[in-house]
């Protein structure tokens, strides 16, 4: 690794954990290697789906299999952790930064979770929130990933799939997700 990558790769470990540490964010699950974020280091290559080393994903640990009765399954619940746009705005601003979009409009984004809350995604771990494009990449939008999520959480919630083979499925690669679990 060039030293100019490997420091910015520290200073953004160290700015994340800041970022952590002054949000409240609970520990996290993390399903791959940690990001790195200095501007342009996450490909766009992978779109529709983020850079797995810059959002590899993370869970909320208080969502477990036996808990999904108690949260994820509840009506509402997801509003409850719901990061609020105070936090993810900013996010979103590094982010397409760090992705190189060249439309830089935060209006084209959303600010998305890779392990949705509907699946006990950790709301605030930057590990887990990515500019997904609100436009068609490869044919597909932000809107075909938001019904993937519903489908998985009411076969997760129905007992038809297991929340941890759902969470893989989707942090894996959400438009084959459906298929991977036998949806």
């Amino acid at each position: 690794m060039r030293p100019i990558r490997r420091f910015v790769s520290a200073a953004v470990a160290l700015a994340t954990v800041g970022l952590a540490a002054g949000t409240g964010m609970a520990h996290a699950t993390v399903h791959a290697a940690p990001a790195t974020a200095a501007s342009g280091a996450c490909s766009q290559a992978y779109l529709p789906l983020p850079d797995p080393v810059c959002q590899p994903g993370a869970d909320n640990p208080d969502v477990t299999q036996d808990t999904i009765s108690s949260t994820i399954c509840v009506s509402g619940w997801t509003s409850t952790v719901r990061p609020p746009t105070s936090y993810t705005n900013p996010l979103k601003v590094q982010q397409i930064a760090a992705y190189g979009y060249s439309d830089t409009s935060t209006a084209d984004y959303e600010e998305d979770h890779l392990i949705p809350l509907e699946l006990g995604g950790a709301p605030r771990d930057p590990k887990n929130l990515w500019p997904e494009p609100r436009y068609s990449t490869g044919g597909k939008t932000a809107g075909n990933k938001d019904t993937v999520e519903n489908r998985l959480k009411t076969a997760v919630c129905n007992g038809q799939v297991p929340l941890d083979d759902a969470r893989r499925a989707i942090a894996t690669d959400w438009t084959t997700a459906l298929a991977a679990v036998g949806l």
